[in-house]
């Protein structure tokens, strides 16, 4: 599994120009499922970005997690970033997980983060959506399950 994660201000996604899912303070998470990922990528990314230490303190440092911030999480399913981009000009998706997959582990990631008492809000699996969010600082991180 792949996670792009950008702290924000605010963040929401839209459908057909209704707002189907929605936060204020705190991260923005675009995921992509891979082909050969299991639940215990799931398991490590919900871990791993949940107990991310990347909120200031009261010293303007790194120094806290989405728990302790009591921040919310917007997750949104972006196949594309398994894009394979080496060869031509047209990125390959080889790698990414077929829907039914794919789904079932972004659910279940889903639920993994709500079971740590986030917050959160979700796009819409396969749909066309429109994502919306202020950056805040910009704090832009990667983190991949393998």
């Amino acid at each position: 599994m792949r996670a792009v994660i950008q702290r924000v201000k605010q963040s929401s996604v839209s459908v057909d120009g209704k707002v189907i899912g929605q936060i204020g303070k705190g991260l923005m998470v675009l995921l992509g499922v891979a082909k050969d990922d299991a639940e215990k990528d799931a398991d490590y990314l919900a871990g791993k970005i949940v107990n991310l230490r990347v909120f200031e303190d009261e010293n303007g440092k790194m120094n806290k997690s989405l728990p302790e911030t009591g921040g919310e999480m917007l997750v949104v399913s972006q196949f594309t970033l398994l894009g394979d981009c080496r060869k031509g000009r047209r990125p390959s998706y080889v790698h990414a997980a077929g829907p039914e997959t794919a789904n079932e582990l972004y659910e279940y990631f889903v639920r993994q983060v709500r079971e740590k008492g986030i917050s959160v809000q979700t796009g819409r699996f396969r749909a066309m959506m429109d994502v919306s969010l202020i950056n805040d600082g910009p704090v832009t991180l990667i983190v991949e399950s393998k």
